[in-house]
């Protein structure tokens, strides 16, 4: 990072430290459409310029697929963040959104929506529905999101902006990840946003033969690696460690 990216990381910082001392819980409205679109622009070639740490993976792709980053132009992350943290919305970065949880980082939730393959026609599950914003860049993708968040109060707060923000092909439940959502299954892919020391059976058992899984697999203290499960028309499931990442960890029992 240069220095000025760092001068100007800094300022934004203190500014929303600054916010949320003042209680500016009108800061959305502050910036006009372009502004915000401008940023998503921004966000967007970060995200396409992210080939050193993800060069091998895209490869086979040619870089990431166009839908998914059209998808990743028109979300609105701001409105999946806390007010003090709307201006670094757009940075490349994880930002914390309360009960312990963050939103994660537009690469990383860019790179498991491409990982995914995601088709007009498919129906996809999210384990860890956090502000909803995974769910969001999934859902002019495919034909149904279903996603399930642990803690009550994250999962009502979500439920309530997706529904509010127009998401009408997500369907939302609290509940425990681990053994999926059967009655909504099965599932064409899966994408879990917590880090489980193992893959989950109920999960796997729930994705459809020719579908993916992106989970995040490592313990709390040790290392995680992003990892691709690809179910064969057989059956038969083959798995891909693919990057090392910190998430936070999957966790059981209703909140």
């Amino acid at each position: 990072m240069d220095h000025l990216a760092i001068v100007v990381r800094i300022t934004r910082i203190l500014l929303c430290t600054l916010l949320a001392c003042l209680g500016a819980s009108a800061l959305p409205g502050a910036a006009s459409a372009a502004d915000w679109e401008a940023e998503r622009l921004e966000m967007v070639e970060t995200i396409e310029n992210y080939r050193a740490h993800a060069g091998n993976i895209l490869a086979a792709y040619g870089g990431f697929s166009p839908r998914v980053l059209e998808a990743m132009r028109i979300v609105e992350r701001h409105k999946f963040v806390p007010d003090r943290m709307v201006p670094m919305a757009y940075d490349d970065m994880p930002l914390p959104i309360g009960f312990g949880q963050t939103i994660s980082q537009p690469f990383i939730v860019a790179l498991m929506t491409h990982l995914l393959e995601p088709e007009p026609d498919h129906t996809v599950l999210e384990i860890g529905t956090g502000s909803g914003y995974q769910a969001a860049v999934l859902s002019p993708l495919v034909k149904t999101v279903c996603t399930i968040e642990i803690i009550t109060g994250l999962g009502e707060i979500a439920a309530k902006r997706l529904s509010q923000l127009g998401y009408d092909n997500v369907q939302t439940k609290i509940a425990d990840g681990y053994f999926g959502w059967p009655e909504c299954g099965p599932f064409d892919g899966i994408v879990v946003t917590a880090a489980s020391d193992h893959v989950p059976p109920p999960l796997l058992e729930q994705l459809n033969p020719g579908g993916r899984m992106v989970i995040p697999v490592g313990g709390r203290f040790s290392i995680q690696h992003l990892t691709l499960i690809e179910k064969d028309k057989a059956g038969a499931v083959t798995t891909y460690q693919l990057l090392p990442v910190r998430f936070v960890p999957f966790t059981r029992g209703v909140r």
